[in-house]
């Protein structure tokens, strides 16, 4: 019987999960033996998938599983040197030449073990199946008006915290922006037309804010973008891949502009295929702007894991999206696993 193990997250502030109780008797249904690690902060109870009827397991004990489990978790594993000996289901940011991933992957080949990374589950279009886009785009989009916001009164924006609706969201982004006492900025999205910027823009049109919403089409001619700088905000929700043009080079920082906040939702500064230039690190929760320049100011907002900011809504959406997905791997030959296994064997080759 094919068995997933759904281990408990390790992030500080990540307290989403991909499979919902519901799902998980789904699965079982499916034929799916299904283990949950205990959460004490996992925005779904340990207790709802005891009654699921999953088998309850102590946090962090997925290394002692069985060799053929298939572990299933969202965020990066804590960097270590073991081995990794299981089938892993997870975002690992390991193919695109990220540092940490690079040691991520030396793990696998150390210990024999495959990554099935979520971000590359894909039809036969290359079309992802599942994703957290939408609810990256809508919290990244608060973010960034709550960094802008900040400014108004000459500071950075203070910490964060997760919100247990996106009704409570909007309603405290309300505060900190009538408090301004000035017009709304207006936002560039590029990558509109996908999952993150229809995030960004629903945010924005819920408060007042003017966009304008650019695509393949708009990006076309590979750049300069000087439009980029005659906006207050500008939002970046295109994945950095090769090919994917420059938005906003070094230079920009010292150039005549508007632009007064980056919100990089893509978020993946150490990639040799950023399109943005100007800052090279992730932010936090806890200090969610980058300064990288004083006079004009410009601030950077690029956290990895915005849809935790909303966790509950996230989880139920990424969750339902992910099922069908997930009740495919008790078929060996099911095409969207053999695509995920080819990357992967893909770039262990490459190491």
């Amino acid at each position: 019987m094919t068995h997933l193990w759904v281990r408990a997250e390790q992030r500080d502030n990540e307290t989403r999960v991909g499979l919902t109780p519901e799902g998980a008797a789904a699965l079982m249904v499916a034929g799916i033996d299904v283990t949950v690690e205990r959460s004490p902060s996992r925005v779904i109870a340990d207790e709802a998938y005891a009654q699921a009827g999953c088998t309850m397991a102590q946090s962090h004990t997925w290394p002692d599983a069985p060799q053929e489990t298939i572990i299933f978790g969202l965020k990066e594993l804590q960097e270590e040197d073991s081995p990794l000996i299981h089938r892993h289901i997870m975002f690992g940011h390991a193919f695109k030449g990220q540092p940490a991933g690079l040691r991520l992957l030396r793990r696998f080949r150390k210990g024999g073990g495959t990554l099935l990374d979520l971000e590359y589950l894909t039809d036969a279009q290359g079309r992802r199946l599942a994703a957290f886009g939408y609810w990256a785009g809508y919290a990244g989009a608060a973010v960034a008006l709550k960094c802008w916001a900040a400014q108004q009164t000459g500071q950075l924006a203070a910490a964060l915290g997760a919100y247990e609706t996106s009704a409570h969201l909007l309603s405290d982004l309300r505060v900190d922006l009538e408090a301004t006492e000035t017009d709304r900025p207006n936002a560039l999205i590029i990558g509109a037309q996908g999952r993150v910027g229809s995030g960004v823009a629903d945010l924005c049109a819920e408060m007042g804010v003017a966009t304008t919403k650019w695509d393949l089409a708009e990006t076309a001619s590979g750049g300069p973008f000087p439009e980029v700088l005659t906006h207050d905000l500008f939002f970046n929700c295109v994945l950095a891949r090769p090919g994917t043009p420059v938005f906003v080079p070094v230079e920009a920082i010292k150039q005549p502009r508007k632009l007064s906040v980056i919100a990089d939702i893509a978020c993946d500064p150490d990639s040799d295929f950023s399109p943005i230039k100007v800052y090279d690190q992730t932010t936090s929760w806890e200090t969610p702007a980058l300064r990288v320049h004083e006079h004009p100011v410009l601030d950077v907002t690029a956290i990895d894991n915005l849809p935790s900011l909303l966790p509950l809504e996230s989880s139920k959406d990424y969750a339902e999206q992910l099922l069908p997905v997930l009740k495919s791997l008790a078929d060996p030959d099911a095409p969207v696993w053999t695509r995920a296994r080819a990357t992967f064997d893909e770039h262990i080759a490459k190491l």
